[in-house]
């Protein structure tokens, strides 16, 4: 057993040097006790499946869960196949996790933007199928297909993930999915009421809401990092949530629009080419922080470790089921790991 199945990380956080930086990391983080292995997705080096395969191999007992792939980049036989091959390689240590995407991305691209009723149908499609069942003239809002199978003998139960923001996801999320994933710099008040929304979903829908877990993500950025890597990790990761969905974001907690306004009509943000968290330097990124209000940095876990873990037992005395330490490789969450002990009332 993992010393901390409650708490996570996030795999090849920001822009990795090499996808193969996910080898030690596992292998450290499973060492310090760390119980999930999170796996975001981009369209460069950190291509999910791949990374998911290359995880199950350099760990032995953490969870693997994708935070999060696109259901619509796949074609569902892939992904189920994707899902049982990863569940019986980890020996059911495997969690398929699908998020909404990015709009923006998603219409240069081409592809179609994702609805709530189509993440609810694939899930669905997936258990059928990891269950053995020959689906045939499926017509729903994921899509049509003849005929859907993988193996008659399939008899298993898969967990399924969701990153969620919206009310609409939120809901979701605790009636169909297993874990929900919330997202970082979530204020106190969010959090609450996400978790809320879940469990309330989850009751309604005749499930058990303590069997849907709920991670926060908590971007985790203690004083023992060099300042540096504390801007990019605070700064440049904020600043990069709304060049890519600071609408979301700033409706979401409640924040001032006219602020994110300003910010996108900042000189230097309009005319920056690529994530601020990938390319900025250490002055631009002094500069940014000029732009974003201190209490959109506040809600995440800085200080000495002690006060880290302080700010991680807050997020449990919220609610929430596990807590993500985002943004930090496990080599950098140590300190923090070594001063954490669970709280005797979980």
């Amino acid at each position: 057993m993992t010393s901390f199945p409650e708490l996570g990380f996030f795999t090849l956080a920001g822009a990795p040097d090499s996808p193969r930086e996910l080898i030690s990391e596992v292998r450290q983080a499973e060492e310090l006790g760390l119980g999930a292995c999170f796996i975001s997705e981009r369209f460069n080096v950190k291509e999910a499946a791949t990374l998911s395969g290359a995880a199950a191999v350099a760990s032995n007992q953490m969870r693997i869960i994708t935070a999060a792939t696109n259901h619509n980049t796949r074609h569902p036989i892939v992904s189920a196949s994707y899902a049982t091959t990863m569940h019986f390689l980890t020996g059911g240590r495997f969690t398929l996790g699908i998020g909404r995407g990015i709009p923006r991305l998603q219409d240069a691209f081409g592809m179609e933007r994702i609805t709530t009723a189509q993440m609810e149908d694939f899930a669905n499609l997936m258990r059928r199928l990891w269950k053995g069942e020959t689906i045939v003239g499926h017509s729903g809002p994921a899509g049509s297909w003849p005929a859907l199978r993988l193996d008659s003998g399939f008899d298993e139960d898969i967990p399924l993930g969701l990153v969620a923001f919206g009310p609409n996801s939120l809901a979701l999320g605790g009636r169909v999915f297993d874990d929900v994933i919330l997202h970082t710099f979530f204020t106190d008040e969010t959090l609450a009421r996400c978790v809320a929304t879940v469990k309330e979903a989850a009751e309604k829908a005749g499930r058990d809401p303590s069997t849907v877990r709920v991670w926060s993500c908590l971007a985790t950025i203690g004083d023992h990092l060099p300042e540096p890597a504390r801007l990019k990790k605070s700064v440049g990761r904020l600043a990069t949530y709304l060049q890519a969905y600071g609408d979301l974001m700033v409706a979401t907690n409640g924040w001032d629009p006219a602020v994110l306004t300003a910010f996108r009509g900042d000189p230097f943000v309009a005319a920056f080419n690529g994530s601020i968290d990938a390319k900025a330097t250490t002055d631009e990124l002094s500069y940014v922080a000029s732009l974003i209000p201190d209490d959109w940095l506040a809600p995440a876990a800085y200080g000495s470790p002690e006060q880290c873990v302080e700010t991680i037992h807050q997020q449990f005395a919220i609610g929430v089921d596990g807590v993500i330490l985002h943004g930090s490789t496990p080599a950098e969450l140590a300190p923090v790991l070594n001063a954490y002990a669970p709280s005797p009332t979980r």
